[in-house]
């Protein structure tokens, strides 16, 4: 289990940052216009865009909450975080928002299809975002469960 734990110690901030990164999803409007924002991408058009405080709620949710969520599990693993210390505290509050931009991108991608606005791919970010998610899970699961083995 240990082997399984560093695994996904490593593959949860290499997923996180690739999710980041690449492209999210694929717009395609009349064959010859299309559009792949990255999640950076989309931060940074709401912010030039005159939106600073949905790019802020974005940034917070979407990067900056799985950030300190990863620092917090990987504390744990390693023993340099207690039961009762602020990374156990923060935990259970940011597992609550782990797929919810993941959520938002598959509701986008279905109401593009169905409004006939635009066809809509997805693409390798959304996929690796969603991976981030999936494998901090289960680090959080296996440091805690190693924790009480321990």
């Amino acid at each position: 289990m240990r082997v399984l734990l560093a695994a996904a110690l490593v593959l949860a901030p290499l997923f996180f940052g690739l999710g980041i990164v690449l492209p999210l999803v694929r717009f395609e409007t009349m064959y010859f216009f299309n559009q792949s924002p990255s999640l950076i991408g989309v931060i940074a058009a709401l912010w030039t865009d005159g939106d600073p405080v949905l790019a802020a709620v974005v940034g917070l949710v979407s990067v900056a909450f799985p950030v300190v969520k990863m620092v917090a599990i990987s504390a744990e693993a390693v023993g340099i975080e207690h039961r009762s210390g602020l990374a156990m505290r923060l935990l259970p509050q940011l597992s609550r928002w782990s797929l919810m931009d993941v959520v938002l991108v598959a509701l986008v991608i279905v109401a593009a299809k169905t409004g006939g606005i635009a066809q809509a791919f997805s693409q390798p970010g959304l996929w690796f975002y969603a991976g981030s998610a999936l494998t901090a899970a289960l680090a959080h699961g296996l440091a805690g469960r190693l924790g009480r083995l321990g």
